[in-house]
């Protein structure tokens, strides 16, 4: 049986993005590799920063993150601070994984909460008002508390 390949495997990486129909640029790479590393939704300034010291500029990082987005391997969520963060979007997961976030009111940061499930009655309720696209809770994470 063959193991299953990290998130973050340059293989695993180049085949998504060419079957997404994208070149395999040095810079995309690198970014999907950022991203995969995160685990969690990051800013572009956030990715930018920590790829400088490959010599990709801040204009490189935002139009690689939109083609990503573009593509659909990557998911572009804004969480009410007018930041776009970026994920990588899991092609296994239920939703194309799309997930609940919490987001701390104090610091900004972003935990994911993908193990985080509706029960019958609320999904139920949830239709009667319409189409659920994000999910977003609010609060003081245990370092701000």
């Amino acid at each position: 049986m063959k193991a299953q390949a990290k998130p973050d495997d340059l293989e695993t990486i180049r085949d998504r993005v060419r079957t997404a129909g994208l070149r395999c640029t040095s810079a995309r790479l690198a970014v999907m590799r950022e991203l995969a590393k995160a685990g969690a939704p990051v800013s572009h300034a956030e990715v930018a920063d920590n790829l400088a010291s490959l010599g990709l500029d801040k204009a490189t990082v935002f139009r690689n993150l939109n083609d990503l987005a573009d593509a659909g391997l990557v998911i572009r969520s804004e969480l009410g601070d007018h930041v776009w963060r970026f994920e990588i979007r899991d092609p296994d997961a239920p939703d194309g994984g799309q997930h609940p976030h919490f987001m701390c009111v104090d610091c900004g940061g972003v935990t994911c909460l993908s193990d985080v499930e509706f029960d019958p009655a609320t999904r139920k309720k949830a239709a009667q008002i319409g189409v659920v696209t994000e999910i977003l809770l609010k609060g003081r994470c245990k370092k701000c508390v």
